[in-house]
C-alpha cells in the first residue's frame, strides 16, 4: 500500500514515453500551430495579395461592363453566379490549402510524424457532464487557457492603439485622397500592425511550446517503484535471471566435464589449479583447453582423470598461466608452445612404455 502513496518524482522512462505517444500524448502547442497560421496567411496575402486583388478586379469589371446586355433569367443568373463563385472559390482554396499545409509542416516538427485513432476511441468515462464540467471550470489547464488569452488580447490591443497613435498625424490628410489611395494606406498599415502582432506571437508560441514540453514530462513522472516494476518487465526478474544464469553455468559444467574423459593430458597445480588439454594434429594447430577449473572444480577434474586414466601432470607455474590466460575451447597461445610440447612428449612417452 506504501507504493501508492509515493511521489512521482522520476523522469519517465523511454518505454514510458512511447506508451504515451501510442496513445496521441505528446508535448504539443496549439500556439505554433496559430502562430504559423498568422503569419502564413500574412505572408501569402502580402505576396500574392496582388494577383487576388486584379483577379476579383478582373471578373467584376467583366460582370459591370456588360450588365446592361445580360437577360436576367434563371439559367443566366446561374451561369453567372457559378462563374463568380468559381472564381473567388479558386482564389480562397489556393490561400487556404497554403496555410493548411504550412500547419500541418507546423504539428509535424513539433511532434514528428504520428498517426493513432486512440484518441477517437469512445470512453464512457468521458460522457460524464459533472467531470467535463469540473475539468472546464477548476483545472489547470483552464486557468493556463485563460491567462494565454488574456495576454494575447492584451497584446493586440497594446499593439493595435500603438498603431493607431503612431499613425494619427496621417489620418486628416486622407479626407484629400482618393479611394485607391486611402485604401492603399489602410492595407500598408494594416498589414505592418499585423506582423508585428504575429511576430509577438511567434515568441508567445515558443515558450508556451517549453511549457507544454515540462508541462507532458512532468504529467508522465513515475515513482521509484514504477520505474523498478517497469525494468522487471523489461529486462526480467533479477531473481529469475540469477536462476536462469545459475541453470546455464550448471549445463557448461557438465558439458565441460565431459570434455575431461577425452583430453590428452591435464596440468595440475596440483590441486589448486587443474587444466585439461587436447590435441589432434590433423585438426589443430595447437592444443586446445577443453576444461579447467579452481579448487574443488579442479578436484573434480583430477577425479575424472584418474577415473579414464586420462595422464595428469604436475606443473604448478604452468597450469595457473593457463588457467589465467586461455579460454575455454580456446587453444593455447604461442608463448606456451614449448612448454606444453615437452609435457605432451613426456605423455607419449608413458603411453609408449604402458604400450
Amino acid at each position: 500500500m506504501a507504493d501508492s502513496y509515493q511521489e512521482k518524482t522520476e523522469r519517465p522512462t523511454g518505454k514510458r514515453l512511447e506508451e504515451a505517444r501510442r496513445k496521441g500524448n505528446v508535448a504539443k502547442s496549439i500556439e505554433i500551430n496559430s502562430a504559423v497560421g498568422l503569419i502564413s496567411g500574412l505572408t501569402l496575402l502580402y505576396v500574392l495579395g496582388g494577383y487576388f486583388y486584379q483577379q476579383t478586379l478582373r471578373m467584376y469589371r467583366a460582370i459591370l461592363n456588360g450588365g446592361y446586355q445580360i437577360e436576367l433569367t434563371p439559367e443566366s443568373v446561374h451561369y453567372y453566379l457559378v462563374q463568380g463563385l468559381g472564381s473567388l472559390g479558386l482564389i480562397v482554396f489556393g490561400f487556404m490549402v497554403g496555410v493548411m499545409v504550412l500547419g500541418i509542416g507546423a504539428s509535424i516538427l513539433q511532434v514528428g510524424f504520428l498517426f493513432t485513432l486512440e484518441p477517437l476511441q469512445l470512453k464512457f468515462e468521458k460522457l460524464n457532464p459533472l467531470k467535463g464540467f469540473k475539468k472546464i471550470m477548476f483545472s489547470a489547464r483552464t486557468v493556463e487557457e485563460l491567462i494565454k488569452n488574456i495576454a494575447k488580447l492584451t497584446i493586440v490591443i497594446l499593439i493595435g492603439y500603438q498603431a493607431v497613435m503612431g499613425y494619427r498625424e496621417e489620418f486628416i490628410p486622407l479626407q484629400d485622397k482618393d479611394v485607391s489611395q486611402i485604401a492603399g494606406f489602410m492595407i500598408s498599415a494594416g498589414f505592418k500592425v499585423s506582423f508585428k502582432i504575429a511576430a509577438i506571437f511567434i515568441f508567445i508560441a515558443a515558450a508556451d511550446f517549453a511549457f507544454q514540453k515540462y508541462q507532458h514530462i512532468k504529467n508522465l513522472r513515475m515513482t521509484k517503484q514504477e520505474v523498478k516494476d517497469e525494468a522487471k518487465q523489461t529486462e526480467g526478474d533479477p531473481k529469475i535471471k540469477s536462476k536462469i544464469r545459475s541453470v546455464q553455468i550448471q549445463m557448461a559444467m557438465k558439458r565441460m566435464m565431459q570434455n575431461v574423459p577425452t583430453a590428452d593430458v591435464v596440468i595440475t597445480n596440483p590441486s589448486h589449479y587443474a587444466v585439461a588439454l587436447k590435441y589432434d594434429v590433423e585438426q589443430m594447430r595447437a592444443p586446445r583447453v577443453v576444461a579447467k577449473g579452481q579448487n574443488l572444480i579442479a578436484l573434480r577434474i583430477r577425479d575424472l582423470a584418474e577415473a579414464h586414466q586420462v595422464p595428469i601432470v604436475e606443473d604448478p607455474p604452468l597450469a595457473r598461466a593457463l588457467y589465467h590466460t586461455v579460454e575455454l575451447e580456446q587453444e593455447i597461445p604461442e608463448q606456451f608452445f614449448q612448454a606444453v610440447a615437452e609435457v605432451l612428449a613426456y605423455v607419449y612417452k608413458l603411453k609408449n612404455k604402458s604400450v
